[in-house]
């Protein structure tokens, strides 16, 4: 009985080596679904590779759309899309009084190309050597070491140059308060008014032809030139503290550190000199870009980070965005 009953079972199924080699033949090989000894499955390394890759472009477009997300209020501004606050005035105020002068020491294109073109070159050329003679390895997707430090780097500075000029075009829009040359901007007077000195003003009817210079004269709180100064030259000189380690620069890289700062005092020195703004305007633009270049050069970009092991693979990587806050490998 035994006999047969062995003799029936070898008639109906097959032994366990034949039905693994059935199992990886039906699958197409041993590079696509292959099982373990366990009866588990387990993926091939070139899908895993796959799949990580996959992963990090999505991580990647996310990124992205968190740039543009966070750059909506500064483009709303821009494009004149939303109207600032219509704030009143109080009768003889001497604060609105000041005349209106067309020439600014540093306009804004200046401002603009000198913030981005000086950070953002010195970031590259620091990044590009510290790949091509310090060895500095990335784990991004990006298979060219250069491209994948700079798209770190880099994309951490532009996503804090959105966050501080839309909180900067937020706050002008929803504040509303007139710059110190309103008065001029409008073509009045208190005289032509006529207002009791000392009564508030609610509406004024403007006789300044061009519609957008009577909206700019309503954007005086904060000022967008100091905030965006200080962040840039700021969060450069938190880039020479991590990056300038060499020991001759124990006086030079303060000294450069000392300079970018300056720049970035004198600039908003003269939003108070061109009568654009108030010096309480010009002080909150200090703080504001501060706090944002300290935010994103200690708690968002990697600088200040320690590099991970090289000899990592792929499988025991942490799947995580490139400007997030936990990103450490350089």
């Amino acid at each position: 009985m035994q006999k047969c009953n062995s003799a029936g079972t070898h008639g109906t199924t097959l032994p366990r080596d034949a039905e693994l080699q059935l199992r990886l033949a039906d699958s197409g090989g041993a590079g696509e679904g292959m099982e373990n000894g366990a009866g588990r499955h387990y993926i091939a390394p070139a899908e895993e590779e796959s799949s990580f890759c996959t992963k990090r472009k999505m991580l990647v477009w996310l990124d992205l759309i968190c740039l543009i997300v966070a750059s909506i209020p500064f483009f709303a501004c821009e494009l004149k899309a939303v109207t600032p606050y219509r704030r009143g005035f109080f009768c003889g105020d001497s604060s609105i009084t000041y005349p209106y002068e067309k020439k600014e020491a540093i306009p804004d294109t200046l401002l603009i190309a000198g913030g981005i073109i000086i950070t953002g070159l010195t970031i590259a050329l620091g990044e590009c050597y510290r790949v091509r003679f310090r060895g500095v390895d990335s784990r991004a997707f990006v298979r060219n070491r250069y491209v994948s430090c700079l798209y770190k780097e880099l994309g951490s500075f532009l996503f804090g140059c959105c966050v501080g000029q839309s909180l900067t075009n937020m706050a002008k829009l929803s504040v509303g308060r007139l710059r110190p040359n309103f008065l001029s901007v409008c073509n009045i007077t208190y005289a032509s008014i006529n207002c009791t000195p000392g009564s508030y003003v609610p509406e004024v009817t403007c006789r300044q032809p061009n519609h957008k210079l009577e909206e700019e004269a309503r954007k005086s709180f904060f000022s967008g030139h100091a905030s965006f100064a200080m962040y840039t030259m700021l969060y450069l000189a938190f880039y020479l503290q991590a990056r300038l380690s060499w020991r001759g620069a124990r006086l030079l890289r303060p000294l450069i550190q000392f300079l970018l700062v300056m720049i970035a005092v004198y600039t908003g020195l003269t939003r108070i000199s061109d009568y654009r703004h108030h010096p309480s305007d010009v002080l909150t633009g200090f703080i504001q870009g501060g706090l944002t270049a300290y935010w994103v050069a200690f708690h968002i970009s990697s600088m200040f980070k320690p590099c991970a092991r090289s000899d990592l693979s792929p499988t025991s990587m942490s799947l995580e965005s490139p400007l997030s806050s936990q990103q450490t490998v350089c």
